[in-house]
């Protein structure tokens, strides 16, 4: 499909939030795009997103990927269902979007990313939206550029006002700590070979025996430090910071510094943001475009297949780190093929399509 062909055909599997939200966003203000296929476990909940739209819903994933009116597939289900879902999306030769992770076990992330080496075209891209973010954007530039000189440390802060029950130390570095994994890879461009995983007195709002909250360290190849505070249970809202320290500097990001109101009652302050959606809406949109924009073009824009799998691999050894209380070494396969799988901040970084609508 080239760039003057028609809207790229794209089938949803899975609308939970995340799913519901892209649906609603390649509808509504992302250009060239069409959703012709919705998918989901719960057959109601499909065939309601999908009249939204103006799709259909289809029962079984398999037959949405390979559906004649589908040109690219966005994959929003569990975890445990993207091993499958993306080795058909590859069998078919067209591009797919991946929420993380790509897969849930190293093993078969590792044969994906060589099942795509093997076809010579980069046709999977994995959700780490962050990479879009404008802020993350002008950070990577910052350090890229020397502003900073050798950066030496990051510091990342990520917390939620609240989780489910079942959202334990494991999980939470599984689904949370897992984006702080892809930012330290993309700020500082190399890999992370060890984790540790320190925790304390847990919150009093955290479930009997779950520890919460974390600090996650990492060390690159190089011997750069990162660290993590991973807090899900705050009560208080949707914060995430990133700070990089380096030999001529530090910046750091993520400081709702937007609206500040002083009052005649003598406070002063501003809001933070209450969720995920707040803070990286715009993020999101720009992830999705590029990525239409490309799979017009028959590939793809951001992380891909080798950006998934080793996000998987450190999150594994940060699993193990929680259960050990030990430092736990990284262990990756050699990456088969050429190394152009790692994408660059997105040019333009701020560009993003007509927003409007993009935040509740």
């Amino acid at each position: 499909m080239s760039e003057t062909d028609a809207d790229l055909r794209i089938a949803v599997l899975g609308v939970g939030a995340m799913g519901a939200f892209h649906v609603n966003a390649l509808s509504t203000r992302i250009h060239g795009a069409r959703v012709t296929v919705v998918n989901d476990f719960f057959a109601d909940k499909a065939a309601a997103i999908a009249a939204e739209v103006g799709a259909r819903a289809v029962a079984d994933p398999f037959d949405a990927i390979n559906a004649d009116d589908v040109d690219a597939v966005l994959i929003a289900t569990p975890g445990s269902a993207h091993d499958e879902q993306v080795n058909a999306c590859l069998d078919r030769g067209i591009p797919v979007l991946c929420e993380k992770p790509l897969t849930t076990d190293i093993e078969s992330s590792y044969k994906i990313v060589q099942k795509e080496a093997a076809l010579g075209r980069r046709l999977i891209q994995v959700g780490f939206m962050r990479r879009f973010d404008p802020e993350y954007v002008a950070l990577k530039r910052l350090i890229t550029d020397g502003g900073l000189g050798n950066p030496l440390i990051v510091h990342c802060t990520h917390r939620n006002p609240d989780v489910p029950p079942h959202f334990n130390a494991e999980f939470a570095v599984r689904d949370s700590v897992v984006h702080e994994v892809d930012v330290a890879r993309f700020l500082l461009d190399e890999e992370i070979t060890s984790v540790r995983v320190i925790s304390g007195v847990a919150t009093s709002r955290a479930p009997q025996g779950v520890a919460d909250p974390l600090i996650v360290v990492f060390e690159t190849e190089s011997g750069r430090i990162v660290t993590d505070e991973m807090f899900v249970r705050t009560g208080v809202a949707y914060e995430v910071r990133t700070e990089v320290v380096g030999e001529l500097g530090s910046a750091t990001i993520g400081l709702d510094q937007n609206l500040q109101v002083k009052g005649t009652d003598g406070r002063w302050g501003g809001a933070i943001t209450p969720g995920f959606v707040e803070r990286f809406g715009v993020a999101y949109d720009v992830e999705l475009q590029r990525w239409v924009d490309a799979a017009r073009r028959g590939t793809v824009d951001g992380p891909g297949a080798w950006d998934g799998y080793a996000a998987v691999a450190v999150c594994e050894a940060g699993v193990q780190a929680v259960r050990t209380g030990e430092t736990v070494t990284v262990q990756m396969s050699v990456r088969p093929g050429a190394s152009d799988d790692t994408v660059a901040e997105p040019e333009g970084g701020i560009t993003a399509p007509d927003l409007e609508g993009a935040r509740p």
